[in-house]
């Protein structure tokens, strides 16, 4: 799926995950038993829209491990692109109209309607009036360019480093980083011209992460990590040339670039910025936002809307909470409650190693129990690692990074040790859940591992799917014999509640003109989340708007189908085979699983 400028573009790098290793293109998908010539012409319009896509955006094909352009990023600043990107919408819609529906096999016509529905919001991203929103607009804290490509040239990232040419192609790409740097710059101004710009908090803390970037030795650079590290295979002048090379780049165009950045945002646009915190308080927000909710949930929602329906899950999950702490005992209040689970040193984590042990625990007790839930299971491993530290202060408190499906790189499940107090144990399990086993990493790797899918719904997908499936895994809870301790179950309705209050929050930000302070404090008072946590979630919704709204309208969305589905089936219902139907063609839009599902339902009545 194509994206808007950078910042989506790193949203959907976020949850995609790399095939192995090719230097060619992907063939054409394979016909199925049962397709004809209809279907032949879809897949071929796929195939050609993912080349063009891949050609335009070389470090997506990165990810997913197309070395053809290996050397390059991308210019996603520039007007060329932004007119190339919104051709090509333009030119899909009409090749996909061209095509008879009513002559594809159900799985095509799935893609089929996903194409479109993805499509016609790109393109609806690409209209004038939108792009200047955003492209000058071009970086912020939670998906500027320095937040993912240092790792990404780290040699611990998603780029490959067994060969010479893997390494003189990242030096041509950190060429490319710093130049991206200065064209974001460019931009920047332009929208101080225009009166579009970032507010102060997002400008301050992507100053900090630009003072985490610059305030080492060249030694120490998150870009040296590749020359640290070599495969037997690199011979040993190369690996002095190299670090040479290495270490001249960083001090001579890596530095300076990010030095340039650094200086023009404190200097010059930190002043221009605004004080206000909301796409309210900015010129043209409210058209953004309403975007922005369309894109990130699927659907055609109003603020006020998704507002009330935040604030009558945050009642809802109240009365819950009120369940639990009255099984543990606890006399006093639930704001007091709050306070004594963010506070009693039982639940702090004495070390990160204790971290990572207790994840690793919970996985195997997960894995006894996983099929009897799931019959589709990725064969992608998953890995359990601490946040980079370069950038764990405005990280959250969990994330995943997809593998490849032929086992080259496992998935990653990235547990944040910042503030180490905050990390409280009882929220380890829904974590888990939600990010590892079965959230993230088997609706990212089931999806990838799928050949007979086109690479838009291998790769591509929506916020409202992928965020809506792993807080719909943290629903399961009972069925993989998690939770069982009310401290465990405390967890998982501070992580509901979570993605409730987001409802709230995020539309109280954005259509409603709260504050950064108000956010925080309407959070704390309704979880028992860190108030570090409780910052860097407002700081987040501030600064990638509408994106916080897509969790639970995709977990509502998932649980009324599954209920939906008991109901009409009785005892035909089983689970495994209702989750093999929700993940077995990657991410779609809310529409089209919903008329999936209905589908399916059909014809399980039927059997």
């Amino acid at each position: 799926m194509r994206s808007l400028p950078l910042a989506a573009l790193v949203a959907l790098l976020a949850a995609t995950a790399p095939l192995a290793a090719h230097a060619q293109a992907i063939p054409v998908a394979a016909p199925q038993p049962g397709e004809g010539k209809e279907d032949a012409r879809l897949k071929q319009l796929f195939h050609d829209s993912d080349e063009a896509s891949l050609a335009r955006n070389p470090i997506s094909g990165l990810f997913r491990g197309d070395m053809r352009r290996a050397d390059r990023i991308g210019d996603f600043f520039s007007d060329a692109y932004i007119a190339a990107e919104r051709a090509a919408a333009q030119k899909d819609l009409q090749d996909l109209a061209r095509i008879d529906r009513s002559r594809l096999t159900p799985t095509n016509q799935i893609a089929y309607d996903v194409f479109k529905q993805q499509t016609e919001t790109t393109l609806k991203g690409y209209d004038p009036a939108i792009v200047a929103l955003t492209i000058v607009r071009p970086m912020d804290h939670f998906y500027g360019i320095q937040t993912f490509y240092p790792e990404f040239a780290s040699g611990q990232g998603a780029a490959p480093f067994n060969t010479v040419a893997d390494y003189d192609n990242n030096l041509k790409r950190n060429v490319e980083y710093a130049r991206l740097l200065d064209e974001a710059i460019a931009r920047f101004r332009q929208g101080m011209a225009t009166g579009v710009v970032q507010p102060k908090l997002v400008v301050r803390n992507m100053i900090a992460q630009f003072d985490n970037l610059l305030n080492v030795p060249v030694e120490e650079s998150t870009f040296y990590g590749p020359v640290k590290r070599f495969p037997a295979t690199i011979p040993a002048t190369e690996q002095a040339r190299l670090k040479a090379a290495y270490a001249q780049q960083i001090r001579d165009v890596i530095v300076p670039a990010e030095q340039r950045m650094r200086t023009f945002l404190a200097d010059t646009y930190l002043p221009a910025a605004r004080d206000s915190v909301g796409l309210s308080g900015m010129k043209g927000g409210d058209k953004l936002y309403a975007y922005l909710i369309e894109q990130n949930t699927t659907l055609p929602l109003k603020a006020e809307d998704v507002h009330q329906l935040g604030l009558s899950e945050v009642a809802r999950i109240l009365k819950a909470m009120e369940v639990q702490k009255q099984a543990v005992g606890f006399k006093g209040s639930l704001p007091e409650f709050f306070t004594f689970l963010r506070t009693d040193p039982q639940f702090a984590p004495k070390s990160a190693a204790q971290l990572r042990e207790g994840y690793e625990a919970i996985g195997r007790r997960i894995d006894a129990r996983i099929r009897e839930q799931f019959s589709l299971i990725p064969k992608t491993a998953l890995e359990i690692r601490p946040v980079p530290a370069f950038k764990e202060k405005t990280d959250a408190g969990g994330s995943y990074q997809g593998g490849t499906p032929d086992g080259t790189r496992p998935g990653v499940f990235y547990y944040n040790t910042y503030d180490l107090p905050s990390r409280y144990m009882w929220e380890m399990e829904t974590l888990y859940l939600h990010e590892a086993v079965p959230g993230h990493h088997f609706q990212i790797s089931l999806a990838q591992e799928n050949a007979a899918l086109p690479a838009f719904m291998r790769f591509g997908g929506n916020t409202a799917y992928a965020e809506g499936w792993a807080l719909y895994a943290e629903t399961l809870w009972p069925e993989l014999g998690m939770e069982t301790d009310p401290y465990q179950r405390m967890g998982g309705l501070s992580d509901e509640m979570l993605r409730a209050m987001r409802l709230v929050v995020d539309t109280g930000i954005h259509a409603k003109g709260w504050t950064r302070d108000q956010a925080i404090e309407y959070m704390l008072a309704n979880s028992p989340m860190a108030r570090t946590d409780a910052t860097a979630e407002v700081e987040r919704y501030i600064a990638i708007p509408g994106q916080a709204l897509a969790y639970k309208i995709g977990q509502l969305t998932i649980s009324r189908l599954k209920a939906q589905a008991k109901a009409e089936l009785g005892a035909k219902f089983d689970p495994r085979r209702f989750h093999a139907e929700v993940l077995d063609t990657g991410a779609l839009p809310m529409p089209v699983l919903e008329k999936k599902i209905a589908d399916w339902i059909a014809v399980e009545k039927r059997r």
